[in-house]
């Protein structure tokens, strides 16, 4: 059953609207008839199945009877701070990391990062971003679409950190510390205390990695350094094999 998000405050009533592009899929694409379902999302968490009542153009009409908490959401809120990669990369870091799923993602530019930043293009690539995220969303069937921050500076990522339960920061010279052993010991806590709210922060550099006053800079302001093994990975790999483990170790994946 196909899954399409819904702005929050029509769920105020039993009927939804869906319009525009959602709109043009469901008549045109998907050549529903009247008395199809569709799963109707609001986009923080709940989602109900629709009944289609009424299509005309450019919008479709559903009713549904009560909205119920969706499976498909992660209980660790994980960001995914990804230093600006080259090229298209962070596309398909968004998606892989949506389906995953990251709950949020905040690019930002670091030393090495090799991408020309150019404010006046960010509105147009933060629109795109978010269009990605919505359709990797629906297509796990996710009941949120994860939160595309604004590109911020290495000085602005950092400030973030007290915001987390931890930060987890991606060096390839680190060796002492165990990712597993770090996972565990915040996942256990946090049950110990009934917290269901762990919020993990992945902080991955960009193809050249981060240097080594940065890794400082991390460090001093609360971030842990991981390995990811043995092997080098590319920036997009680091960030969807880190968001795994995460989530495995939390139970999310592999039961």
């Amino acid at each position: 059953m196909q899954r399409y998000f819904i702005a929050r405050e029509q769920f105020e009533t039993n009927t939804v609207k869906v319009q525009g592009d959602d709109a043009f899929h469901i008549q045109n694409v998907m050549r529903a008839k009247l008395g199809d379902h569709i799963i109707v999302a609001d986009g923080a968490g709940q989602e109900a199945i629709a009944e289609i009542v009424a299509l005309s153009k450019g919008t479709v009409e559903a009713t549904y009877s009560e909205l119920t908490n969706s499976a498909g959401e992660a209980r660790i809120d994980v960001w995914i701070a990804q230093a600006l990669p080259k090229g298209d990369k962070m596309e398909t870091i968004i998606q892989k990391g949506t389906e995953i799923g990251a709950n949020r993602f905040v690019p930002f530019i670091s030393e090495r990062t090799i991408v020309q930043y150019d404010a006046k293009k960010e509105a147009k690539r933060i629109e795109r971003w978010a269009r990605i995220a919505k359709e990797a969303a629906e297509q796990a069937h996710r009941g949120r679409i994860p939160a595309i921050e604004a590109v911020s500076s290495w000085r602005e990522l950092l400030a973030m950190v007290p915001q987390v339960t931890v930060a987890f920061i991606c060096y390839e010279k680190e060796d002492a510390q165990q990712f597993r052993e770090l996972l565990q010991a915040v996942i256990s806590k946090d049950s110990a205390s009934h917290n269901t709210s762990i919020r993990i922060m992945l902080i991955v550099g960009p193809e050249g990695g981060l240097t080594e006053g940065e890794i400082h800079e991390a460090e001093q302001a609360g971030c842990r350094t991981i390995s990811l093994g043995r092997r080098i990975l590319r920036t997009e790999t680091a960030a969807m094999v880190g968001l795994s483990c995460i989530l495995y170790e939390s139970g999310e994946i592999g039961g």
